[in-house]
């Protein structure tokens, strides 16, 4: 309670939320994040010494975010602030900070509980840095959304980030085993159903108590199958967020799953990703780049396979075309794999920035005009057509740029095809007196 009201003489004999009924009275009862209130951690080191520092707390919806601050300010006898930053602007921070330092004045120190922080803009943010700057307020922030991306650099340096996890299997099985002991009853359902539940809370406690609400309401008179409870209660939405975190995380684990040839694994995020409601064109564009970044010439129908892939798409829809991209996914995830062409023009564009603005050499260049010509425009250059080999082993660098060496193809897939060639170039260039190469370091 922030001490504000009283509370009501009936409120005792009101209907509680089974989740409200639940909500541990004490920190060693919070499941699931051991890592952070276990006596030598984070909080638990906190909470021993009484010295509470500003703190973030990011993690998913349901993993005890609202009830850890909350028991923070009970362990520390602080007063509980709460705000939301959906429903609070600076006129009413201006005045919880006020009160807070009235209250500070007299003895009584304020955490400040701010749910869904990342809300606030920058300018409101800002309004936090003097009064945790001076102590007025031990601000407490609840995020699902990364810190470094949403939050001001200078409140962040001010805070310590401490990253809770979504509920494991355990967890939630003990959540479960709490709601049957407050309801003196078992819920109504077979081992799998049971199984099932769980993974349908998706790591969200919450939901898991919700959902277990719904199905004590339901009073069934048999244990239920899997068929039965996915009709009686509502499966979670997997989190995902398609501007945020999750979006850059699931498309990182794709991406590296190709990269390691694991088809089963992009597979699996890939449906993550299409779960998730991503758009089928951004997962078709960065496999496209995946082509061209990981595959390369190591296969060069991989940037073919890719681009059909994204056009079938596009001339399906959804769900048909979803097939397409999953085809995309197996075949570059099956797929030699060269990262040569890369790096080449990584060196080649570091090359680039060093030289400057140096000439091509004459003998490469047209010359359409007279004067052109008797500056030596074109002087000696060789028709590569014409020689006995096709190749003609002339320098095609700026004359005052030793040549080098950007593009390494591997010893695998069509790359050992390319790598067979470029030596064989290279014999022919060293036999004509102009094979002399800077490695690049």
């Amino acid at each position: 309670m922030t001490g504000k009201e009283a509370p009501s003489l009936f409120e005792g004999t009101a209907p509680r939320p089974l989740a409200d009924r639940l909500r541990p009275r004490a920190l060693n009862a919070v499941v699931g994040q051991d890592h952070l209130l276990r006596p030598d951690a984070p909080l638990g080191r906190m909470v021993q010494t009484g010295a509470l520092a500003s703190t973030v707390l990011w993690g998913p919806p349901g993993c005890g975010k609202t009830t850890i601050a909350r028991l923070l300010a009970d362990h520390t006898d602080m007063l509980f602030e709460p705000l939301s930053a959906v429903f609070s602007g600076v006129a009413e921070l201006r005045k919880v900070f006020a009160e807070a330092r009235s209250r500070r004045a007299g003895g009584t120190g304020t955490l400040l509980f701010v749910d869904e922080i990342h809300r606030f803009n920058r300018a409101q943010q800002d309004a936090f840095l003097p009064v945790v700057e001076d102590g007025t307020v031990i601000l407490v922030g609840a995020t699902t959304e990364n810190p470094s991306f949403e939050l001001n650099g200078a409140l962040l340096s001010r805070c310590a980030v401490l990253v809770l996890n979504r509920l494991d299997d355990g967890a939630l099985e003990t959540l479960l085993a709490r709601a049957e002991a407050v309801e003196e009853r078992t819920l109504p359902l077979e081992a799998d159903a049971r199984i099932m539940l769980r993974a349908m809370a998706d790591g969200d406690g919450r939901a898991l108590i919700n959902m277990a609400e719904a199905l004590f309401a339901a009073g069934a008179a048999e244990p239920l199958d899997v068929p039965a409870l996915m009709e009686t209660v509502q499966r979670r939405a997997p989190l995902y967020d398609k501007s945020q975190e999750g979006h850059y995380n699931l498309i990182s684990a794709l991406h590296k799953s190709l990269r390691g040839s694991d088809t089963d694994a992009a597979l699996y995020w890939l449906a993550r990703m299409l779960a998730g409601g991503e758009d089928p064109r951004y997962i078709a564009r960065r496999l496209v780049r995946f082509a061209v970044e990981d595959v390369g010439l190591a296969d060069p129908d991989a940037l073919p396979q890719a681009l059909a892939g994204w056009e079938a798409y596009e001339r399906l829809g959804s769900p048909e075309g979803e097939l397409a991209i999953a085809q995309t996914v197996i075949y570059l995830g099956t797929a030699a794999k060269s990262n040569a062409a890369y790096r080449a023009l990584s060196r080649a564009m570091g090359a680039a920035q060093e030289t400057g603005s140096l000439m091509p050499p004459k003998h490469i260049l047209n010359a359409p005009t007279r004067l052109m010509k008797d500056l030596g425009y074109g002087k000696g250059y060789v028709y590569d057509h014409d020689t006995e080999e096709g190749f003609s082993a002339q320098n095609y660098f700026p004359d005052e740029m030793p040549r080098r060496s950007f593009y390494e193809p591997k010893a695998r897939g069509f790359e050992r095809e390319v790598q067979k060639r470029l030596a064989y170039w290279q014999k022919l260039r060293d036999s004509a007196g102009d094979g002399g190469t800077e490695e690049e370091g």
